[in-house]
């Protein structure tokens, strides 16, 4: 059965599309790791939309260079993670509740460092004010390390192409 599953793989590989933005990863090795990386950037989302934030800072290095400026207005900073995560805790708690979708990642490999691109939407809901949606749409941008203790993110960039709903709830944090 072993072997089936072996030549099914390959099999499955042989036939899948090449990536026309460059080269696909080589070796098995390689493959874990992309596939690594991948859950990681989905397992953040997740983790915050549960408002998990012991489990989202663990997918993160001790520092991290974070860049919502196409949201925020502020500029990119080299932040320790446990600030990244306390600002995610405190705009998202209680009566703000969110869902974050990712999809198209595409991973680049080299050595010891990963970069994961991915669209993705976010929606924000929280009574209080009006309509209670806000939604965003753009591209992210995860760079991870590899160390003695995995991958961990010690880069993310959101670059917003649209928004949509009400500003208050964007802008006002969870109850």
């Amino acid at each position: 059965m072993n072997a089936l599953r072996h030549v099914t793989f390959v099999a499955g590989m042989a036939l899948a599309p090449v990536d026309a933005g460059g080269a696909e990863p080589a070796g098995w090795q390689a493959l874990a790791d992309e596939r690594a990386v991948i859950r990681i950037a989905d397992a953040i989302d997740r983790a915050v939309d549960a408002q998990d934030w012991k489990l989202a800072r663990g997918y993160f290095a001790d520092r991290v260079t974070a860049d919502f400026s196409s949201l925020s207005g502020q500029p990119a900073a080299n932040i320790a993670s446990d600030d990244l995560i306390g600002a995610w805790a405190g705009n998202l708690k209680g009566s703000k509740t969110s869902l974050h979708l990712r999809s198209n990642h595409q991973v680049v490999l080299e050595a010891n460092a990963a970069t994961v691109r991915s669209n993705g939407y976010a929606w924000n809901r929280m009574e209080g004010n009006g309509d209670p949606l806000w939604e965003v749409w753009g591209t992210y941008e995860h760079h991870l390390t590899r160390s003695a203790a995995g991958w961990k993110v010690d880069g993310f960039t959101f670059r917003m192409t649209h928004e949509r709903g009400n500003p208050w709830v964007k802008a006002t944090h969870g109850q």
